[in-house]
């Protein structure tokens, strides 16, 4: 099927930075060159959620941006749960990843509550985790991306690991984990956007959304020449 699928950007004014938009942008022109039509709906703070959500993609932000959003967040916590017990497939990125978890305490010890769509708490450590990362996935191979976050990430019973880091600090710099998985909802610290240059998970979160709207579905291959081109440039990049 080909049917048109509608991508949720949430809080893409407040939580949007290190080119995470471009996460979005991936996703919709990926599902067009496979004939598919595209909605993309932003939903910022005081917007309501549409009654159908395909695919769910929300970025990173600083912590002015993760106390602008909160109160908003919580009151979306039922229906985010929902979604996510339903099937639909999420991708949340860096500070949403945080507050797609239970609680986030801050540097200056403030706690921020998250929903619960994944099991991980993070708390601030007193410096940053920066650089370039490559994380193996056993089911998306290398994933290559950029990292900033002053966040330790520790995963509870319910989540597993994204991947597993082989350059970089990942969740957490000690255990060597990268982001988090629970049904079909996917939170990670790699910024880039992380997309672009990770196409099997792209198409892993794409092919969720067609086969959950209309059915089995085999995604035609696409031409990933300039992909795997980026990707060789970035993974030479040092750390």
């Amino acid at each position: 099927m080909t049917g048109p699928i509608r991508i949720v950007h949430l809080y893409a004014r407040e939580m949007n930075i290190y080119g995470d938009h471009g996460n979005v942008l991936a996703l919709a022109q990926r599902l067009r060159w496979r004939d598919h039509e595209v909605e993309v709906v932003e939903v910022n703070r005081g917007d309501a959620l549409p009654d159908r959500v395909d695919l769910l993609v929300g970025g990173g932000g600083q912590d002015s941006g993760q106390d602008l959003v909160e109160s908003d967040l919580l009151s979306r916590g039922p229906d985010l749960r929902a979604m996510a017990d339903d099937g639909v497939p999420m991708l949340v990125v860096c500070g949403l990843y945080q507050l797609f978890g239970h609680t986030f305490r801050t540097g200056t010890g403030r706690v921020l509550r998250g929903v619960g769509v994944l099991d991980v708490e993070t708390t601030a450590g007193p410096d940053r985790l920066i650089g370039n990362v490559i994380a193996h996935s056993g089911a998306f191979g290398d994933l290559i991306g950029y990292e900033n976050h002053s966040g330790r990430t520790t995963l509870g019973s319910s989540a597993q690991p994204l991947a597993r880091v082989a350059r970089g600090m990942g969740n957490n710099g000690t255990d060597r984990t990268e982001g988090a998985r629970s049904r079909n909802v996917v939170g990670t610290y790699l910024h880039g956007a992380l997309l672009p240059k990770n196409p099997a998970l792209a198409d892993h979160l794409i092919g969720l959304a067609v086969e959950r709207r209309y059915g089995p579905v085999h995604l035609r291959p696409l031409d990933e020449g300039v992909t795997e081109e980026a990707r060789r440039v970035a993974a030479g990049r040092p750390r």
